[in-house]
């Protein structure tokens, strides 16, 4: 892989020796803490106070692993690591382009410390650099409307473009869409996601997920290696994508929400939160309306979120690329565009409105659809796109 990855995703570990130029015993340290069962971020930093080492932290011992609350189980497993599974992941991190970020380590970003919980460290495969980069987060529902995936992958698209990292969540719909548009910016993207760094959930964004550290992007977990897709992991990568982000952009999403609570998180840490506005006929857009009616600025454009976060970015570059012209539409093909309107409309409906056969109804759809200018929704009706640049 590029820019040094390494092993591709989801493939055995075959390397072998000593964390290249690191301190193992250190490492060994970590992995120990951060293997052992129930020792969540909270316990862990009632350890951290008392001792702020983690080979100090193991040397103490039991009576400070009590002291801060750990259950027998976790006094256990630091008494005996999982000698096995600690070798495989310091053969993992020896190849290049893997990393174990901890928290005293000059890498670690520090808008994690406005959490009340920040992770004891991350696992990244790629470029670490992008943790201190100027970031925008952008998340949504796993299935968006035609325009709504649009929108997200051009806002995506100009914002990389014109300097910001995108940070998402490597999810199905919104997620994706963010960062397939950062690539396409060649413009750099940050996936956080709930599960271990050596997994893809889900496994159909494999080439996804390659194409960001390929990219010169970065994938993170606080989870240990090889965890696999849990559902309450999920809200806890959430509240990583809320801190990192200067601001978080919600593109679609239902009322009741894992992107609502990651805005509302990300508004109580005082990140800025932003939202698109949709139809009142799209209940993927209930969301991003409670959003703005609580306080959350609506966006119509990349421009908007620049405006908001200028005070705290250099100056960036203009746009990469130009608005494209619209096309030039025949009248009858001109005239059905516009009866369309930007709800979803049957072709029934559309009969009525333009007075055309259905048949020419159906036949200009088919032209408009390839020309990239509408999609079908669900229910045999059609959506008219928002342009895609």
């Amino acid at each position: 892989m590029a820019q040094g990855a390494g092993r591709p995703l989801d493939e055995p570990n075959s390397a072998v020796g000593r964390v290249g130029g690191q301190d193992e015993p250190r490492q060994r340290a970590w992995l120990t803490l951060l293997h052992a069962p129930v020792l969540g971020s909270r316990a862990f930093a009632r350890l951290w106070e008392e001792a702020p080492d983690p080979l100090a932290i193991l040397a103490q011992g039991p009576a400070l692993w009590r002291a801060a609350g750990l259950g027998e189980a976790t006094c256990a497993a630091l008494r005996q690591p999982d000698e096995p599974r600690i070798g495989s992941a310091l053969d993992w991190l020896a190849d290049p382009g893997h990393h174990l970020i901890p928290l005293d380590d000059p890498r670690y970003p520090p808008a994690l410390h406005d959490l009340a919980d920040p992770p004891p460290a991350l696992f990244g495969l790629g470029d670490p650099d992008l943790l201190r980069l100027p970031t925008l987060t952008i998340v949504g529902t796993r299935h968006p409307s035609p325009g709504g995936a649009l929108n997200a992958r051009a806002f995506a698209r100009d914002l990389a473009g014109r300097g910001l990292t995108i940070a998402s969540g490597l999810a199905l719909g919104i997620d994706a869409e963010a960062h397939r548009g950062a690539l396409e910016a060649k413009g750099l993207t940050l996936a956080a996601v709930g599960t271990g760094v050596d997994r893809v959930y889900p496994a159909r964004h494999r080439e996804l997920a390659h194409a960001i550290v390929d990219g010169g992007g970065l994938i993170i977990s606080e989870l240990p290696l090889g965890t696999p897709p849990r559902p309450g992991q999920f809200p806890r990568r959430n509240r990583l994508l809320a801190a990192l982000g200067l601001g978080t952009l919600v593109v679609e999403a239902a009322i009741k929400s894992g992107s609502l609570i990651t805005a509302r998180l990300a508004a109580e840490l005082g990140r800025e939160v932003f939202a698109i506005p949709g139809s009142i006929h799209n209940p993927m857009a209930r969301g991003c309306h409670t959003l703005i009616r609580s306080g959350a600025k609506l966006v119509d454009s990349s421009s908007d979120i620049l405006e908001e976060l200028a005070p705290r970015l250099a100056p960036l570059p203009p746009p990469a690329v130009p608005e494209a012209a619209p096309p030039e539409l025949p009248a009858d093909h001109a005239r059905l565009l516009e009866a369309m309107g930007f709800d979803p409309v049957s072709v029934d409906d559309l009969v009525e409105r333009c007075g055309l056969t259905a048949a020419e109804v159906s036949s200009i759809l088919l032209i408009l659809q390839l020309q990239g200018l509408i999609a079908p929704a669900t229910g045999g009706l059609y959506v008219r796109l928002p342009p895609t640049s």
